[in-house]
């Protein structure tokens, strides 16, 4: 059977424990340093924490220390990734092949989606490199996924399910490092393909004028996540580490409801990596929460409407259309309720307009400025929910597993066994017999049933027929509260214990004379560019020699004379209607084009695109 996992980003500790409560199986954290969100570092205490947390429902943690490293940092990752590994992590994310030639003890490494995975070959190397696990570019179609399953079964699969996109195929990203000395590959991303650019041909003529022609929708296959399990995926990665406790929370929740369903429907295939169940005091909503409208870009092949063009802003849900405008109020035609404080949009003119909503009496809504823009007729979006963050941010939903309890009274003696998950523990106390004068059943159950703020949550209740002692109130309290504490340290015992043995499956294999047999007959796939394999250290350069090949500097340790600064799936020719292969006389233009970021700075990139191939690359000019 195939454990599925719902593997949920963590920008803290706050996040990383309601990811798990409201039904991850796993998470990704930033470590202190080298975490492809240079922003969301994370103390060895809190990773720990949340690793103490996680593993008591069998939930794994995964440590993201997917950067590239420069010489005078390989010793620094290198006491990092022990530190992990004494804290009992289950796996760390990796870029740089150095990490792989280090004298590391036994941890799991998974390949980052930032090494750029997004073909058979490439996923056959890196399982010949020993990784058990590969990250995918989120570019894949559905089609591609199966044939890498297929071609490289060993491999476990992670997809990106939800979230933000990039538009350069990951790890091949140099815009913000050219621009503005602020490395992808070293987690300090500018979003360079959230600006607006304007598009200009050979001889300057203007094409599209203040378009944000790179900027993605985000990505949601909420409805996509059985036939993803089917294509061979056993991890569905969220994105957003970025992202704060109440997008965890809503969107972790809305997919772990949808892949239960996955579950339900495939028994005997498909089962859950994590215990225990989520008693949602909620409901998700996947458009309540921060979206510049969804997307399930190429999963079944090229679609023309991925790009949001017009803002890299969140838009939301829709929500009515502006009926009635009188003074300094409108009303809305449609069915939403609103609320005081709601966050409110509109586009007009191709420019999105927004704000927030001082008062609401029914569908009639008073802004706090109107908006002059705002006309009869126009589409109305809501991208700050009032009513539903304070329910977010209110929420007392705790992962919980399910505990029977049993009684005996052995000679002068009381004695409660707690099980769950196949774990049982007992305490007992001394305790002079005395004959009840009533039922004790409802009472015995009731006291029970109160497991309060620890994991559990009552389930059944094992009492002898014949059972007619009195047991006093606080004898019962403390025994329960004993034996919770016994059972849960149990069961964390053996979960570790299953993790430590599942984990031992994807250690990248030590036998590396078996290696290099394997890479005899397998190489990486070649880049046009030395610097594209990003090799910022000389352990790094060893490593590709090793296996017969010589590569270059790192963009950010040498700036190359050619500057590919993104590859990309993303056609812009294609989203403006004007794809050569599906129409020969649809260039209107005269080549190469260009895009020139609406600026002072007027930064300007070519485009070179790939027909044949469906690609379109960006240099820097």
């Amino acid at each position: 059977m195939t454990a599925l996992e719902l593997l949920a980003p963590a920008k803290n500790k706050e996040c990383a424990l309601a990811a798990i409560d409201s039904g991850a199986d796993a998470v990704y954290i930033g470590a202190p340093h080298f975490g492809a969100r240079a922003a969301a570092g994370n103390s060895i205490d809190d990773i720990k924490s949340v690793v103490d947390y996680a593993h008591l429902f069998g939930a794994k943690v995964y440590v993201t220390v997917n950067t590239i490293v420069y010489d005078d940092e390989l010793r620094q990752t290198e006491q990092l990734i022990r530190q992990l590994y004494d804290i009992h992590v289950d796996a760390i994310l990796v870029q740089d092949m150095a990490i792989l030639d280090m004298q590391l003890p036994p941890i799991a490494m998974h390949a980052s989606t930032q090494t750029d995975n997004r073909s058979v070959e490439k996923v056959r190397w890196l399982a010949n490199q020993g990784f058990r696990r590969v990250v995918l570019a989120r570019e894949l179609s559905l089609k591609e996924i199966t044939a890498i399953h297929r071609a490289v079964p060993q491999v476990q699969l992670e997809v990106f399910v939800h979230g933000a996109l990039c538009v350069s195929y990951s790890g091949q990203c140099y815009a913000s490092q050219y621009c503005f000395h602020r490395s992808a590959n070293r987690g300090e991303c500018a979003q360079v393909c959230r600006l607006p650019f304007n598009l200009v041909d050979a001889n300057g003529t203007l094409l599209v004028e203040h378009q944000h022609l790179l900027s993605l929708k985000d990505l949601c296959q909420i409805h996509n996540l059985e036939r993803l399990a089917l294509a061979g995926a056993v991890s569905f990665k969220i994105e957003g580490r970025l992202k704060d406790v109440d997008y965890v929370r809503n969107i972790t929740a809305a997919y772990s409801q949808e892949l239960d369903k996955v579950v339900g429907r495939h028994p005997s295939q498909f089962s859950r990596q994590a215990h225990g169940s989520c008693r949602y005091d909620f409901t998700p909503n996947v458009e309540k929460t921060f979206n510049r409208g969804y997307t399930t870009y190429f999963l079944d092949g090229r679609q023309r409407d991925i790009a949001s063009l017009h803002t890299p802003k969140a838009i939301g849900e829709y929500v009515g259309r502006v009926k009635e405008i009188r003074g300094a109020s409108f009303n809305v035609a449609g069915t939403s309720a609103f609320a005081n404080g709601d966050g409110l949009c509109f586009f007009s003119d191709g420019q999105l307009y927004g704000f927030r909503v001082n008062r609401a009496e029914g569908n009639r809504l008073f802004p706090f400025k109107m908006p002059r823009q705002l006309r009869p007729g126009m589409r109305l979006y809501r991208n700050s929910d009032e009513a539903f963050t304070k329910i977010l941010t209110n929420s007392e939903t705790r992962r919980k597993i399910s505990v029977d309890f049993a009684i005996a009274a052995p000679a002068d003696a009381l004695a409660l066994t707690a099980s769950s998950c196949g774990v049982s523990a007992s305490v007992t106390v001394a305790m002079p017999h005395q004959e009840a004068r009533s039922p004790q059943q409802e009472n015995i159950i009731r006291i029970l049933s109160k497991t309060g703020n620890t994991p559990f949550v009552f389930d059944r209740f094992d009492l002898p027929d014949d059972f007619s002692l009195f047991i006093p109130a606080a004898t019962l309290t403390q025994l329960r509260r004993n034996v919770l504490e016994k059972l849960e340290g149990e069961l964390r015992e053996q979960n570790e214990e299953e993790l430590r043995e599942q984990n031992k499956e994807e250690l990248r294999e030590q036998n590396e004379e078996e290696l290099r047999e394997k890479n005899e007959v397998s190489s990486p796939p070649r880049y046009e560019y030395d610097y594209e394999y990003n090799s910022s250290n000389a352990l790094s350069r060893s490593f590709y020699a090793q296996r017969g090949m010589t590569v270059g500097n790192a963009f950010e340790v040498e700036e190359p004379a050619t500057k590919r600064v993104m590859q990309c799936r993303h056609c812009i020719r294609y989203t403006l209607g004007m794809c050569k292969k599906e129409d020969k006389s649809a260039a209107r233009w005269k080549e190469p084009l260009y895009l020139v970021t609406d600026d002072a700075n007027q930064t300007r990139f070519r485009l070179v695109f790939d027909c044949k191939n469906c690609k379109m690359d960006l240099y820097a000019e």
